[in-house]
Protein backbone atom coordinates (compact mmCIF):
# COMPACT_ATOMS: atom_id res chain seq x y z
CA UNK A 1 0.00 0.00 0.00
CA UNK A 2 1.20 3.67 -0.38
CA UNK A 3 1.53 5.77 2.34
CA UNK A 4 2.39 8.94 0.70
CA UNK A 5 3.32 10.33 -2.75
CA UNK A 6 5.70 12.89 -2.47
CA UNK A 7 6.49 15.54 -5.77
CA UNK A 8 9.66 16.47 -6.48
CA UNK A 9 10.12 20.50 -5.70
CA UNK A 10 12.29 22.53 -8.65
CA UNK A 11 15.31 24.33 -6.75
CA UNK A 12 17.59 26.47 -8.32
CA UNK A 13 21.27 25.94 -6.58
CA UNK A 14 22.28 29.03 -8.46
CA UNK A 15 24.54 29.12 -11.86
CA UNK A 16 23.28 26.32 -14.25
CA UNK A 17 22.23 24.09 -11.88
CA UNK A 18 18.80 22.82 -11.18
CA UNK A 19 17.40 20.14 -8.60
CA UNK A 20 14.32 18.50 -8.10
CA UNK A 21 14.36 18.38 -3.84
CA UNK A 22 12.07 15.28 -3.07
CA UNK A 23 13.61 14.83 1.08
CA UNK A 24 13.13 16.22 3.42
CA UNK A 25 9.39 16.89 3.19
CA UNK A 26 6.68 18.72 5.47
CA UNK A 27 5.12 15.59 5.74
CA UNK A 28 7.76 13.02 5.36
CA UNK A 29 11.10 14.47 6.72
CA UNK A 30 12.75 10.94 6.29
CA UNK A 31 12.79 7.44 4.85
CA UNK A 32 14.44 5.17 6.86
CA UNK A 33 17.88 6.78 7.36
CA UNK A 34 17.60 9.05 4.21
CA UNK A 35 17.15 12.71 5.27
CA UNK A 36 17.92 14.43 2.05
CA UNK A 37 17.17 13.27 -1.25
CA UNK A 38 18.31 15.63 -4.78
CA UNK A 39 17.66 15.25 -8.38
CA UNK A 40 20.16 16.57 -10.16
CA UNK A 41 18.98 18.09 -13.74
CA UNK A 42 19.54 16.53 -16.07
CA UNK A 43 20.73 19.78 -17.40
CA UNK A 44 23.05 20.39 -20.49
CA UNK A 45 26.39 22.89 -19.43
CA UNK A 46 28.05 24.59 -22.43
CA UNK A 47 31.82 24.95 -22.58
CA UNK A 48 33.17 28.11 -20.52
CA UNK A 49 30.57 27.92 -17.94
CA UNK A 50 31.82 29.78 -14.94
CA UNK A 51 32.40 29.15 -11.84
CA UNK A 52 28.91 29.97 -9.89
CA UNK A 53 27.88 26.41 -11.64
CA UNK A 54 30.08 25.05 -8.88
CA UNK A 55 29.79 24.09 -5.20
CA UNK A 56 32.36 26.00 -3.57
CA UNK A 57 33.59 24.34 -0.20
CA UNK A 58 31.13 24.09 2.60
CA UNK A 59 30.75 21.85 5.34
CA UNK A 60 28.69 18.76 6.78
CA UNK A 61 28.41 16.92 10.49
CA UNK A 62 26.63 14.01 11.28
CA UNK A 63 25.84 12.86 7.83
CA UNK A 64 26.93 10.79 4.79
CA UNK A 65 26.75 12.66 1.53
CA UNK A 66 26.04 9.66 -1.74
CA UNK A 67 26.64 10.96 -4.78
CA UNK A 68 25.51 9.20 -8.22
CA UNK A 69 25.49 10.10 -11.70
CA UNK A 70 23.56 8.90 -14.97
CA UNK A 71 25.23 11.33 -17.20
CA UNK A 72 28.39 13.73 -16.62
CA UNK A 73 31.50 14.47 -14.24
CA UNK A 74 31.69 15.93 -10.91
CA UNK A 75 35.08 16.20 -9.32
CA UNK A 76 35.46 15.85 -5.98
CA UNK A 77 37.57 17.70 -2.92
CA UNK A 78 37.91 17.55 0.65
CA UNK A 79 39.61 18.36 3.46
CA UNK A 80 40.74 14.58 4.05
CA UNK A 81 42.87 15.49 0.73
CA UNK A 82 40.65 13.05 -1.17
CA UNK A 83 40.51 14.32 -4.86
CA UNK A 84 37.66 12.28 -6.87
CA UNK A 85 35.94 12.45 -10.24
CA UNK A 86 32.03 10.88 -9.80
CA UNK A 87 31.24 9.22 -13.25
CA UNK A 88 28.11 7.59 -14.66
CA UNK A 89 27.18 4.69 -11.85
CA UNK A 90 30.04 5.11 -9.51
CA UNK A 91 29.53 6.47 -6.30
CA UNK A 92 30.94 8.95 -3.73
CA UNK A 93 30.46 8.05 -0.51
CA UNK A 94 31.57 10.59 1.97
CA UNK A 95 31.21 9.78 6.07
CA UNK A 96 31.15 13.75 7.52
CA UNK A 97 31.01 12.25 11.56
CA UNK A 98 32.36 14.94 13.56
CA UNK A 99 33.03 17.22 10.45
CA UNK A 100 34.21 17.67 6.65
CA UNK A 101 34.26 19.91 4.32
CA UNK A 102 34.06 19.54 0.61
CA UNK A 103 33.91 21.29 -2.89
CA UNK A 104 32.33 19.93 -6.13
CA UNK A 105 33.57 21.24 -9.56
CA UNK A 106 31.97 21.17 -13.17
CA UNK A 107 35.84 21.07 -14.43
CA UNK A 108 35.03 18.94 -17.46
CA UNK A 109 32.12 20.84 -18.14
CA UNK A 110 33.99 23.81 -18.19
CA UNK A 111 36.34 22.40 -20.45
CA UNK A 112 34.12 20.57 -23.15
CA UNK A 113 30.65 21.08 -22.16
CA UNK A 114 28.86 18.42 -20.50
CA UNK A 115 25.53 16.65 -19.12
CA UNK A 116 24.52 16.51 -15.39
CA UNK A 117 22.03 14.07 -14.41
CA UNK A 118 21.58 11.81 -10.89
CA UNK A 119 21.36 12.07 -7.50
CA UNK A 120 22.46 13.23 -3.89
CA UNK A 121 21.53 11.93 -1.00
CA UNK A 122 21.95 12.26 2.75
CA UNK A 123 22.25 9.34 5.18
CA UNK A 124 21.76 10.37 8.41
CA UNK A 125 24.00 8.38 10.90
CA UNK A 126 22.90 6.83 14.21
CA UNK A 127 23.75 7.97 17.45
CA UNK A 128 26.21 6.54 18.86
CA UNK A 129 28.51 7.46 15.48
CA UNK A 130 27.52 10.49 14.87
CA UNK A 131 30.43 12.01 16.22
CA UNK A 132 32.78 9.33 13.94
CA UNK A 133 36.09 10.40 12.46
CA UNK A 134 34.64 11.66 8.76
CA UNK A 135 35.73 9.57 5.68
CA UNK A 136 35.69 9.07 2.44
CA UNK A 137 35.41 6.41 -0.57
CA UNK A 138 34.57 5.79 -3.87
CA UNK A 139 33.09 2.88 -5.42
CA UNK A 140 32.72 1.51 -9.31
CA UNK A 141 33.08 -1.92 -10.45
CA UNK A 142 32.33 -5.11 -8.17
CA UNK A 143 31.96 -2.24 -5.63
CA UNK A 144 28.02 -1.61 -6.98
CA UNK A 145 26.85 -5.18 -8.12
CA UNK A 146 24.78 -5.37 -11.07
CA UNK A 147 21.90 -7.40 -12.39
CA UNK A 148 19.50 -8.24 -14.93
CA UNK A 149 16.45 -10.24 -15.16
CA UNK A 150 12.86 -9.93 -17.33
CA UNK A 151 13.30 -6.70 -18.53
CA UNK A 152 15.34 -4.99 -15.19
CA UNK A 153 18.71 -4.03 -15.05
CA UNK A 154 19.69 -3.02 -11.62
CA UNK A 155 22.48 -1.77 -10.03
CA UNK A 156 22.85 -1.79 -6.37
CA UNK A 157 24.17 1.46 -4.91
CA UNK A 158 24.79 0.65 -0.52
CA UNK A 159 23.69 -1.38 1.43
CA UNK A 160 22.10 -4.43 0.86
CA UNK A 161 18.94 -6.35 -1.36
CA UNK A 162 18.16 -9.01 -4.13
CA UNK A 163 21.11 -10.82 -2.05
CA UNK A 164 23.74 -8.59 -2.92
CA UNK A 165 26.12 -6.29 -0.77
CA UNK A 166 27.22 -2.85 -2.06
CA UNK A 167 30.99 -1.96 -1.52
CA UNK A 168 30.01 1.12 0.69
CA UNK A 169 30.39 1.00 4.65
CA UNK A 170 26.91 1.94 5.74
CA UNK A 171 26.36 2.51 9.81
CA UNK A 172 23.06 1.05 9.56
CA UNK A 173 20.44 -1.17 7.77
CA UNK A 174 19.50 0.56 4.00
CA UNK A 175 19.50 -0.18 1.00
CA UNK A 176 19.65 2.00 -2.63
CA UNK A 177 19.27 0.85 -6.00
CA UNK A 178 19.12 2.24 -9.93
CA UNK A 179 16.53 0.03 -11.49
CA UNK A 180 16.42 0.37 -15.35
CA UNK A 181 13.14 -1.14 -16.39
CA UNK A 182 11.36 -2.10 -19.80
CA UNK A 183 8.06 -2.01 -21.02
CA UNK A 184 5.97 -3.99 -18.79
CA UNK A 185 9.28 -5.61 -16.81
CA UNK A 186 8.22 -5.92 -12.92
CA UNK A 187 10.28 -5.95 -9.72
CA UNK A 188 10.65 -6.55 -6.41
CA UNK A 189 10.41 -4.05 -3.79
CA UNK A 190 13.28 -5.21 -1.13
CA UNK A 191 11.72 -6.11 2.21
CA UNK A 192 12.94 -6.59 5.35
CA UNK A 193 13.37 -2.73 6.14
CA UNK A 194 10.48 -0.77 8.50
CA UNK A 195 10.51 1.96 5.74
CA UNK A 196 10.90 2.20 2.04
CA UNK A 197 10.24 4.60 -0.97
CA UNK A 198 10.63 4.08 -5.02
CA UNK A 199 11.23 7.52 -6.86
CA UNK A 200 10.30 7.65 -10.74
CA UNK A 201 13.41 9.33 -12.39
CA UNK A 202 11.59 8.87 -15.58
CA UNK A 203 8.99 6.97 -17.33
CA UNK A 204 6.08 6.13 -14.92
CA UNK A 205 5.17 2.59 -12.97
CA UNK A 206 2.37 0.97 -11.89
CA UNK A 207 2.08 0.08 -7.90
CA UNK A 208 -1.67 -1.03 -6.52
CA UNK A 209 -3.44 -0.61 -9.21
CA UNK A 210 -2.58 3.13 -9.72
CA UNK A 211 -0.28 4.55 -12.57
CA UNK A 212 2.97 7.14 -11.28
CA UNK A 213 5.27 9.51 -13.10
CA UNK A 214 8.58 10.72 -13.53
CA UNK A 215 9.49 13.63 -10.21
CA UNK A 216 6.71 11.37 -7.97
CA UNK A 217 8.25 8.90 -4.69
CA UNK A 218 6.30 6.68 -3.49
CA UNK A 219 6.16 5.48 0.03
CA UNK A 220 5.01 2.61 0.58
CA UNK A 221 4.22 0.25 3.57
CA UNK A 222 5.24 -3.48 4.69
CA UNK A 223 2.38 -4.73 1.99
CA UNK A 224 3.88 -3.09 -1.45
CA UNK A 225 5.92 -5.76 -3.00
CA UNK A 226 6.20 -5.28 -6.62
CA UNK A 227 6.35 -2.57 -9.64
CA UNK A 228 5.33 -2.49 -12.96
CA UNK A 229 6.78 -0.39 -15.77
CA UNK A 230 3.78 1.09 -17.89
CA UNK A 231 6.82 2.40 -20.02
CA UNK A 232 10.62 2.57 -20.99
CA UNK A 233 11.61 3.78 -16.86
CA UNK A 234 14.16 4.62 -14.83
CA UNK A 235 13.78 4.37 -10.77
CA UNK A 236 15.51 4.41 -7.66
CA UNK A 237 14.69 2.45 -4.68
CA UNK A 238 15.67 3.11 -0.93
CA UNK A 239 14.47 2.63 2.39
CA UNK A 240 16.22 1.44 6.21
CA UNK A 241 15.58 1.23 9.53
CA UNK A 242 14.84 4.76 10.68
CA UNK A 243 17.89 6.16 13.11
CA UNK A 244 15.32 8.41 15.93
CA UNK A 245 14.67 12.19 15.30
CA UNK A 246 16.77 14.20 13.66
CA UNK A 247 17.49 18.31 13.32
CA UNK A 248 18.50 19.77 10.08
CA UNK A 249 20.25 23.38 10.03
CA UNK A 250 22.01 24.24 6.54
CA UNK A 251 24.10 21.48 5.83
CA UNK A 252 24.84 20.10 9.06
CA UNK A 253 22.61 16.89 10.37
CA UNK A 254 22.74 15.65 14.53
CA UNK A 255 20.02 14.41 16.71
CA UNK A 256 21.05 17.48 19.13
CA UNK A 257 19.61 21.33 18.35
CA UNK A 258 23.21 22.37 20.35
CA UNK A 259 25.17 20.34 18.13
CA UNK A 260 23.91 22.33 14.94
CA UNK A 261 24.39 25.75 16.94
CA UNK A 262 28.60 24.33 17.48
CA UNK A 263 29.02 23.05 14.04
CA UNK A 264 27.17 26.85 12.44
CA UNK A 265 29.92 28.76 15.05
CA UNK A 266 32.66 26.81 14.01
CA UNK A 267 32.19 27.33 10.20
CA UNK A 268 31.41 31.18 11.07
CA UNK A 269 35.08 31.23 13.34
CA UNK A 270 36.70 29.54 10.85
CA UNK A 271 37.43 26.52 13.10
CA UNK A 272 36.52 24.06 10.08
CA UNK A 273 39.29 22.92 8.01
CA UNK A 274 38.68 23.55 3.58
CA UNK A 275 40.16 21.21 1.26
CA UNK A 276 43.84 21.83 0.75
CA UNK A 277 43.19 21.95 -3.46
CA UNK A 278 40.45 24.40 -2.83
CA UNK A 279 41.03 27.08 -0.05
CA UNK A 280 40.85 30.24 -1.63
CA UNK A 281 36.80 30.82 -1.27
CA UNK A 282 34.07 28.84 0.83
CA UNK A 283 30.01 29.05 1.21
CA UNK A 284 29.58 31.53 4.35
CA UNK A 285 27.25 30.32 6.70
CA UNK A 286 23.59 31.70 5.36
CA UNK A 287 21.57 34.80 6.64
CA UNK A 288 19.06 32.90 8.48
CA UNK A 289 18.04 32.01 11.96
CA UNK A 290 20.61 30.02 13.46
CA UNK A 291 20.22 27.03 15.96
CA UNK A 292 19.92 27.70 19.40
CA UNK A 293 23.19 28.21 21.22
CA UNK A 294 24.76 25.79 23.10
CA UNK A 295 24.18 26.06 27.06
CA UNK A 296 27.09 27.53 28.68
CA UNK A 297 29.53 25.19 30.57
Amino acid sequence: MIELVIEQRRRNLGGSIEVGRVLPFAKRRMVGPFIFFDHIGPVDIPRGVDRSADVRPHPHIGLSTVTYLFAGEIMHRDSLAYEQAIRPEEVNWMTAGRGITHSEWLERARAQGDRIHGFQAWVALPSEVEETEPSFSHHSGSGLPQWTESGVIGHLIAGSAYGLTAGAQTHSPLFYAHLDLAPGASTEIPGGHSERAIYIASGGLEVDGRRFDAGQMLVVDGSASHVTATEQSTVMLLGGEPVGRRYVYWNFVSSSQERLAQAAADWKAGRMKLPDADNAEFIPLPDEPAPPAPPMS
